[in-house]
């Protein structure tokens, strides 16, 4: 891998002065969930290291979009549980979804 589970926790944090991540109240250090990502996602890229660069693009592709996804659900969840309504443009979104 050209790049160090370090290296790639160090991108996060840039990455998250653009889009800051709320770790509320968990009871762990964010730098430990952010090792243990870095971590992960530098062993899962190095057991691709034998696909073509399609297949790899396609899988991380894959990777990226079920997180947002995931990421969508939960946000979601949290605003239902806080009794905070969805965003017009949220809702339209879900109503949308529900026709298909």
């Amino acid at each position: 891998m050209s790049i160090t589970p370090e290296q790639l926790q160090e991108l996060m944090k840039e990455v998250e002065q653009e889009d800051p991540i709320d770790f509320a109240d968990l009871p762990f250090e964010e730098n430990d969930l952010r090792a243990i990502t870095a971590t992960h996602l530098c062993e899962m890229a190095d057991a691709m290291e034998s696909f073509s660069q399609e297949d790899r693009q396609v899988t991380l592709l894959a990777v990226a979009a079920k997180l947002v996804l995931e990421n969508l659900v939960l946000h979601i969840q949290l605003l239902r549980q806080h009794g905070i309504p969805l965003s017009d443009q949220v809702n339209d979104l879900l109503q949308n979804l529900k026709k298909k």
